[in-house]
């Protein structure tokens, strides 16, 4: 058994070896701008930067970066006539086989690109897709990915290729007669798309089975979420021993991660490295990852780890928020308690550093961020500490009111937290009971169900 996995091992070093030498397809990557189309808050020189990193991420080698202003959308290829002609004479000067438009394309847009440009273009999403196909290890990983992209491609199924207007003839599950081919494609992704969500649906009923036994056993989990490369795997692994794959790479983890931590007060916890977020990420995306997402949606304790050196760590914020926001873990007025880890503090300059610490231990936010470097260890004790003071905390006394024919929940109550009275009232069961921050979460997500 060992030689086999030794050999599939060396087998799989070799694959990669041949895919370094391949010759890389070389890009060009156009990133457009319009103030009143995309947010102006956010900087022009790192939105670039980051998609040519996405790029990158799947071994792209681009020769060609810049950013396109717009006046205004072109319907037919959303970038303008003069941008097309000055990149067409790029793509057959420099060889380039792949344009990356950084924003979302329709079917028609992709396609005249294709068309003017003699050229391979892709839309963000598409690029993103990529990059996830690259990355996903895991069955789970894999099947998140393929709903995605049969989403995509679902959606392009719109006269995108002369093939998909033939009509033709056909029995029994080949199509009837007079089936085109767009609807035959569209019924097999769709029959597929079926099927991934029926394997789907297994794997969040594992992971809920999982849940259930970490609840019995008194253990809370903490998520780690974050814009992608803002050094959550490197931190995971800081606070963990664990050995989790940690490069200054967009995309470097898909596929979530968990591990047990002692704390400094002596208690344990989950710890969990989930995907990274991005800018503009796809609705279907956030759905496809829902099965690893609902860790971040279980977890007792979420820590926001931002990249606090980076030029657009305000709107990155932001945009995580965003997708919290969708996933409903954090909603108007409250929701699941978020702290921050400001991470990568060792790149900042030694002012900039100074006033960060000095606003995060004496202002508003000294309870919510702490300044940390994944890379270095400096700060993490501190953040620990926060982790265990939060968890570990009871919080006010609270009144609760439990049908005394809801025996399992009044027994709860005793097992997680602290009854300080108790009046039965004919039917109801009236008690004032103290929660630390994990059960008191626990015991709202009871109340919901």
């Amino acid at each position: 058994m060992s030689e086999n996995h030794e050999l599939n091992g060396h087998q799989r070093r070799k694959r990669k070896a041949e895919d370094t030498a391949r010759p890389r397809t070389v890009a060009a990557v156009l990133s457009p701008y319009a103030p009143g189309v995309h947010r102006e808050e956010r900087n022009r020189d790192a939105k670039l930067e980051e998609a040519v990193g996405l790029a990158r991420a799947i071994d792209l080698d681009v020769c060609l970066a810049e950013t396109v202003p717009l006046r205004r959308v072109t319907p037919a290829t959303l970038i303008g006539k003069g941008v097309v002609e000055r990149v067409k004479a790029n793509v057959e000067e420099q060889g380039i086989g792949l344009v990356v438009v950084d924003d979302r394309l329709t079917p028609v847009q992709q396609r005249n690109l294709e068309k003017a440009l003699e050229a391979k273009v892709i839309d963000r999403t598409g690029l993103i897709l990529e990059i996830f196909g690259a990355r996903a290890l895991t069955h789970e990983g894999r099947l998140q990915v393929e709903l995605a992209a049969l989403d995509y491609q679902r959606g392009r199924l719109v006269r995108s290729w002369t093939h998909l207007e033939r009509q033709r003839g056909g029995f029994g599950f080949l199509g009837g007669p007079g089936e085109s081919q767009i609807e035959i494609d569209r019924r097999l992704i769709g029959e597929r798309i079926v099927r991934i969500k029926r394997d789907l649906e297994g794997v969040r009923r594992t992971r809920a089975v999982n849940r259930a036994g970490r609840r019995k056993a008194r253990l809370p989990t903490v998520a780690l979420v974050g814009y992608t490369n803002a050094g959550k795997s490197t931190l995971f692994n800081r606070l963990s021993g664990a050995a989790v794959v940690a490069k200054d790479l967009l995309f470097a983890t898909l596929d979530p991660t968990m591990r047990s931590i002692k704390l400094p007060n002596g208690k344990s916890c989950v710890i969990s490295d989930t995907v990274g977020f991005v800018s503009d990420l796809p609705t279907h995306l956030v759905e496809a990852f829902r099965a690893t997402l609902e860790e971040v949606l279980e977890a007792d304790l979420i820590v926001h780890v931002r990249d606090i050196a980076h030029p657009d760590s305000e709107q990155q914020r932001a945009d995580v928020e965003a997708v919290l926001h969708d996933l409903g873990v954090v909603e108007e007025g409250g929701g699941r308690p978020i702290i921050e880890a400001l991470n990568k503090i060792d790149a900042l300059p030694c002012d900039v550093r100074r006033r960060l610490e000095t606003r995060s231990h004496t202002g508003a936010e000294r309870a919510r961020q702490y300044p940390v470097s994944a890379m270095t260890g400096e700060g993490v004790d501190q953040l620990l500490e926060a982790i265990g003071g939060f968890l570990g905390r009871a919080g006010e006394a609270r009144e609760v009111a439990v049908p005394l024919s809801d025996g399992a929940t009044i027994a709860w109550l005793y097992r997680h937290g602290e009854v300080r009275s108790r009046h039965d009232d004919g039917e109801i069961a009236r008690l004032t009971v103290a929660l630390d921050a994990a059960a008191s979460a626990q015991f709202e997500r009871r109340l919901a169900r």
